[in-house]
């Protein structure tokens, strides 16, 4: 069985300083042994990861639209941010990534569609992400599970880990898989354990924006 987080990041992401070996050690100490690196605006990092942990990486990548986050997983390139929504899909379809709504509904960070857009673009998302573990409201998280279960679209969880200390909590329990349509099929079989971050971890990504900003 697979112990899966699937929102993470390293300090290829503008506003994370986690290097690539406190990942690993990290990852090691708690026992996970898959996880998603999905930095913003860079695929770099995860490549590099995939190259050298000794688990499952899975190559993403959070990319910045006009209208909120979207993110690409199973990549092979990046892609710019600055797209539209339906330019950054069509981008991950071309590289036969998977598309993934990262905390959708969130007030702060969602996508800012309104429902009927959100519905429009059902047919093309693989993924949602239901539970996200820096979301400050639980409504958020709610929203995104009943959006998913309502279209029947795979779920998964992550931490959003922007530092070492916020992985643990949240991740997914599931069988190991081969290639993208194994993975979607392994999911569908996972068992969500949740767990909020505190707010507190924002903090943590606002001085590492500042700090890179420098």
């Amino acid at each position: 069985m697979l112990k899966a987080d699937f929102h993470i990041h390293t300090e290829y992401s503008m506003d994370c300083q986690t290097s690539l070996d406190d990942l690993i050690s990290r990852c090691l100490e708690l026992g996970i042994n898959c996880i998603t690196v999905s930095d913003h605006d860079a695929v770099d990092g995860a490549k590099q990861l995939q190259r050298i942990a000794p688990f499952t990486v899975i190559v993403a990548e959070e990319i910045l639209t006009p209208q909120g986050e979207i993110m690409g997983m199973f990549l092979q390139e990046r892609i710019p941010s600055g797209v539209s929504v339906e330019q950054a899909i069509s981008r991950i379809k071309e590289q036969g990534g998977l598309v993934c709504l990262p905390h959708p509904f969130d007030t702060l960070r969602g996508l800012k569609l309104e429902g009927k857009e959100i519905e429009k673009l059902v047919g093309r998302i693989d993924i949602i992400e239901a539970f996200n573990a820096r979301s400050l409201f639980n409504r958020c998280n709610t929203k995104a599970r009943a959006f998913a279960m309502k279209h029947d679209i795979p779920m998964t969880a992550g931490s959003d880990a922007h530092s070492p200390a916020e992985m643990g909590g949240t991740y997914v329990e599931m069988p190991e898989f081969e290639e993208k349509q194994g993975f979607l099929q392994s999911l569908r079989q996972g068992v969500m354990h949740k767990k909020k971050s505190s707010f507190l971890v924002h903090i943590n990504s606002t001085m590492a924006r500042l700090k890179k900003s420098k």
